[in-house]
């Protein structure tokens, strides 16, 4: 099977084009840029190096959530645009699990967090095994301290992923939670862990992808509060 994958998830983007689990090429980019003006361009560039067209495609692949709400929108929005155009099936998948495949290498527990803002991660924990990430629990914001508390009953060490691992790391030494920020090639979120994590997927349409943000955008959030102080 050939998967086409997207990330924009967080501020790196990449393409990139698996064969039946074999990565053929990928493309990424962390320059700061928006990626409406790059994401797009990478795959065509891609494609066009690879000799590759849409209709040799199998799957289209999206990371869909959590994560940048902007980010998430763009990455679905140009796989739904490319599954229509092409009428080829499409999937989305966790941003979080597609990360838990950096931690193949490692193994043990992968614990992925992206910084949610307000002192909260976005975060699930996932077990190598037989390889390939198992996960351990669903997709959640949780508090910094709620996810040590957690790391800290399972006692094994976490090995972090994600561009929240810094972060993690910091306030996990200081309360005594054993864990590891994985190298700086495997920190931040691709495509290639998109395309791995769709291969047992079942496709849907373009009409069927849709975003997951677990939370409410910043906006949104002030609007109800502002509604609220109104009342």
């Amino acid at each position: 099977m050939l998967i086409l994958a997207f990330e924009s998830s967080a501020k790196a983007a990449s393409v990139a084009l698996v064969r039946d689990g074999k990565l053929i090429s990928q493309y990424s980019q962390c320059s700061g840029l928006t990626h409406s003006r790059t994401l797009l361009p990478m795959a065509e560039d891609m494609l066009k190096n690879t000799e590759t067209s849409l209709k040799d495609l199998d799957l289209l692949a999206v990371a869909h959530g959590p994560g940048s709400f902007t980010g998430v929108r763009i990455g679905v929005s140009t796989v739904k645009g490319l599954a229509w155009a092409a009428e080829k099936p499409c999937v989305g998948v966790s941003t979080l699990e597609a990360m838990a495949w950096h931690g193949l290498a490692k193994g043990g527990l992968v614990c992925p967090v992206m910084d949610a803002r307000r002192s909260q991660v976005y975060n699930a924990l996932f077990e190598i095994r037989e390889g390939r990430p198992v996960r351990l629990t669903e997709d959640r914001p949780i508090a910094l301290a709620d996810l040590a508390e957690e790391l800290k009953a399972l006692d094994r060490p976490a090995f972090l992923v994600g561009d929240g691992a810094e972060l993690a790391r910091r306030y996990f030494e200081a309360n005594s939670v054993p864990c590891e920020v994985a190298p700086e090639n495997l920190l931040w979120q691709s495509a290639w862990g998109v395309a791995m994590a769709a291969a047992d997927k079942t496709p849907g349409n373009a009409d069927s992808l849709l975003p997951v943000y677990l939370r409410l955008s910043q906006a949104e959030r002030e609007r109800q509060e502002k509604m609220k102080s109104e009342k």
